[in-house]
């Protein structure tokens, strides 16, 4: 029997594999991204984001973020658990490409009638006595024209596009927690801003009312700081609301409770300059997002279920096989005489009228093929497209924080004129407000783009795939 198989397999290993083979993608002929910043440039070589991207901007608390997420979010776990059961199901399809053998052993004891006609017939004697059996069994499905091969191939590139999958949710967890990072910072630094001017609105106030006192100014310019001031306070408490609320988004991002504080308000907080992100080609896109890489696998999947139908039109060729002992003292169990075996049968089974089944089950892959192919071109022109639209932030942002750091210095000088004029009783109180409505604004605005350029840097990394590279996948799925 084992010469048998051996020969069978060798035949096996001669045939060729039924449907298409699977045909890449095209990457994306683009010959460069049309808002990359000159500073972006890079050779090609270095044009690559760490696995860890978050490190360009070198903070050591969001560093922390990233990890803590990575490690306990509920989705990242979740997601870790459907990769395994893709795995687990590869391993279930691959059993099938070997034999299937069991082992068995049995005692019974029996006793037949005395007073069937079998029984009468030897005399009305019943026959009793103990059964020891012990033996194996193989069953193997000859895989003559590949189907059980495409059946893998279709597993194992869906078990790849779980991996794929695995990653693209972990490279958005992490995209969302700098991204939440990043604003909260901002608004610490619009509280801060207005916490400032909050004091000079107090200020302000006690001097107007001072000179009211003095008889030196009116009752409308004592009750003008006295609106600028609760003015102040009242957007104090709404940044402070905004930020609350980005804790307790970011809190549950990295795994805790929103419950617990997270993060504590600095006294004098600052936002850095946004990292200059290295950006390749769009050519390149393809083999650094895992969404992309997944789109790939799941095409190669449907390609390969396209030749599992296309088997379903071929005969199926099966072996089964028995060997064992059997005998009614354990003691003669493992005699030569005992023994007992059958090799078969072979048995072939090949469609020949199923209604059109097979014929529609064959349309429908291939349908669903084409669709992973139109699914997968509009992928690669989404991702063109989020690339170029925080490339485009980047560049945009950036000019806008220089024209504002102008209107910022114009307003500061526009406040200490007014002030100086009206305490020369030159102007009214009114076009103090005004200088001072004017310069908090322009703070305000200053911090907020700022913030923008920073979440546009994050854009940027989690459109280029964060530095993703893919694993290959044996390790883990054989």
């Amino acid at each position: 029997m084992a010469a048998a198989l051996a020969a069978l397999a060798a035949m096996v290993g001669g045939c060729s594999t039924i449907g298409p083979d699977f045909a890449a993608p095209k990457a994306l002929e683009a010959p460069g991204y049309r808002h990359v910043e000159p500073v972006a440039a890079v050779p090609a070589d270095s044009a690559r984001l760490p696995a860890d991207w978050w490190s360009v901007f070198a903070d050591a608390t969001l560093s922390g973020l990233e990890e803590r997420a990575l490690r306990d979010n509920p989705g990242a776990k979740a997601a870790a658990q459907r990769l395994l059961q893709a795995q687990a199901q590869l391993g279930v399809l691959r059993a099938g490409q070997a034999p299937n053998v069991s082992v068995n052993a049995g005692l019974s004891n029996a006793r037949t009638s005395a007073e069937t006609s079998q029984a009468l017939a030897l005399g009305g004697r019943a026959i009793e006595g103990n059964n020891f059996s012990a033996g194996a069994a193989l069953s193997y499905e000859l895989d003559l024209w590949g189907r059980v091969r495409r059946v893998v191939e279709a597993a194992d590139a869906q078990a790849l596009a779980a991996q794929d999958d695995r990653d693209g949710v972990l490279l958005l967890l992490s995209s969302q927690v700098a991204q939440s990072y990043w604003q909260l910072r901002g608004l610490d630094v619009e509280a801060a801003t207005l916490r400032g001017a909050l004091a000079a609105r107090s200020e302000a106030q006690e001097l107007v009312e001072a000179r009211f006192n003095a008889g030196l100014s009116n009752e409308l310019d004592v009750s003008r700081t006295r609106i600028e001031r609760a003015n102040a306070e009242a957007d104090l408490h709404e940044v402070q609301r905004q930020r609350n609320r980005a804790e307790h988004a970011l809190a549950v991002l990295v795994g805790v409770s929103p419950s617990t504080p997270l993060i504590a308000a600095e006294p004098q907080p600052v936002l850095p300059l946004p990292p200059a992100i290295p950006v390749g080609l769009p050519a390149s896109l393809l083999s650094q997002r895992p969404d992309l890489a997944a789109s790939v696998a799941n095409l190669r999947a449907a390609n390969a279920q396209v030749g599992m139908a296309e088997g379903m039109f071929y005969p199926s060729l099966t072996l089964t096989g028995n060997l064992g002992y059997a005998s009614e003292s354990l003691r003669a169990l493992a005699g030569g005489s005992a023994r007992q075996f059958s090799v078969g049968p072979l048995a072939l089974s090949l469609p020949v009228f199923d209604g059109g089944r097979n014929k529609a089950n064959l349309a429908l892959y291939k349908a669903r093929y084409e669709e992973a192919v139109a699914d997968h071109e509009n992928r690669l022109l989404a991702a063109l497209r989020e690339v170029e639209d925080a490339l485009s932030d980047v560049q945009q942002r950036r000019k806008q924080g220089d024209i504002q750091a102008q209107a910022q210095q114009a307003a500061a000088r526009g406040l200490q004129v007014a002030q100086a004029r009206y305490e020369r009783g030159m102007s009214t109180y009114l076009d103090v407000i005004d200088a001072q409505r004017s310069a908090l604004a322009a703070d305000r605005a200053a911090a907020q783009i700022r913030t923008q350029r920073l979440l546009a840097s994050v854009a940027v990394a989690r459109a280029l795939g964060g530095g993703w590279s893919q694993a290959p996948a044996a390790a883990t799925l054989r």
